[in-house]
């Protein structure tokens, strides 16, 4: 039961800050290319990394 007391209240402060943020990006003028190319070097690195064991 204490689990569920600390556990749920911070579910619920995780959704409305996810909730802020998301209102938050449709309101901002976001350059989404650029956010997409940073993300897609990420995703690169990460796959790089998983195939040649470097890094």
């Amino acid at each position: 039961m204490i689990r569920f007391v600390i556990i749920l209240p911070l579910i619920v402060v995780t959704w409305l800050l996810l909730m802020k943020a998301v209102s938050d990006l449709k309101k901002a003028n976001i350059d989404w290319t650029g956010v997409t190319t940073i993300i897609g070097f990420i995703v690169l690195a990460l796959w790089l990394r998983h195939v040649t064991g470097m890094g």
